[in-house]
C-alpha cells in the first residue's frame, strides 16, 4: 500500500526574471515501509519537494497524498495535524533547543500531544536507548557531538510514532564515518519499525542503504538514477 503518492506535482516561483520552475510535474509513490533515497545537485528541488510533502509550501499545481491525506487540500490546522500525527521530520541542522537536556527535547512531541508523564518518560527513555544515547539523557546539545545531536534529533522525530520521517540533508553536516552511522541508523530504524522514510542527500553512499533511489533534476524526476 502506498503511504505517499505525488501526481503531477509543480511548484513554480515567481522571479523578476520570469517564473521560475523548481518542481515540473513530479510524480511518484512510497510504500508502507519503504526506505528511499532522493538525490540530486543543489538546486534541483528536493527541499522544495520534501516541504510540499510535509505540508511547509504549497504546490503551484498536482496532488500530494500522504498517510491517506490529501496535503494540498488540507487547511493550516489541517497541515498542522498532519506533521504532529503522521510526518515527522528530520533537517541537517539539528533544531535543538540548546537549553533543554537530550531527554527535554525528545520529549517535546509528547509533551505537545499531552502524553502522560509517566508514559512520556518511558518513550524517552526507550528511544535515547534505541539511538545509543542512553547515558546522555541529561546532557544539554551543547555538550553533544554532531552525530549524537542528530541522534537526538532521530529520536524526537521517532517520539510520536510517526507513519513517515522526512529527512532533508540529514548527515550534511556531519564527517563521513559519522554520516555513514546515521545514514546506518536510519535504515535498520525503517525496517525495524516498518516506518516509512524519504531521506535527501548528496552523499554518493546512501545509494547501498536504500530500498529505491529518487533523482531529481532541474525540477522534475530522472528515470535512470
Amino acid at each position: 500500500m502506498s503511504v505517499i503518492e505525488v501526481c503531477g506535482l509543480t511548484r513554480t516561483f515567481a522571479s523578476p526574471s520570469g517564473d521560475f520552475h523548481a518542481l515540473q510535474d513530479v510524480g511518484f509513490a512510497i510504500e508502507a515501509g519503504e526506505f528511499v533515497a532522493l538525490i540530486g545537485p543543489s538546486g534541483s528541488g528536493k527541499t522544495t519537494l520534501l516541504n510540499c510533502l510535509g505540508g511547509l509550501d504549497r504546490p503551484t499545481a498536482g496532488r500530494i497524498v500522504v498517510d491517506g491525506r490529501d496535503v494540498a487540500a488540507l487547511d493550516d490546522d489541517g497541515r498542522t495535524d498532519l506533521r504532529r500525527d503522521a510526518i515527522a521530520f528530520v533537517f541537517q541542522t539539528f533544531g535543538l533547543i540548546p537549553v533543554l537536556s537530550a531527554a527535554e527535547n525528545v520529549g517535546l512531541p509528547l509533551r505537545m500531544r499531552r502524553t502522560p508523564v509517566r508514559e512520556r518518560r518511558e518513550r524517552v527513555a526507550e528511544l535515547l536507548e534505541l539511538v545509543g544515547l542512553a547515558e546522555h539523557a541529561r546532557q544539554r546539545p551543547g555538550e553533544l557531538s554532531g552525530g549524537q545531536q542528530q541522534r537526538v534529533a532521530i529520536a524526537r522525530a521517532l517520539a510520536a510514532r510517526p507513519s513517515v520521517l522526512i529527512a532533508d540533508e540529514p548527515t550534511g553536516q556531519l564527517d563521513s564515518e559519522t554520516g555513514a552511522a546515521i545514514l546506518r541508523l536510519l535504515r535498520d530504524l525503517s525496517r525495524s519499525s516498518g516506518m516509512t522514510m524519504l531521506i535527501s542527500t548528496h552523499d554518493p553512499s546512501v545509494r547501498a542503504e536504500a530500498d529505491r533511489v529518487l533523482a531529481l533534476r532541474d525540477g522534475r524526476l530522472d528515470p535512470e538514477p
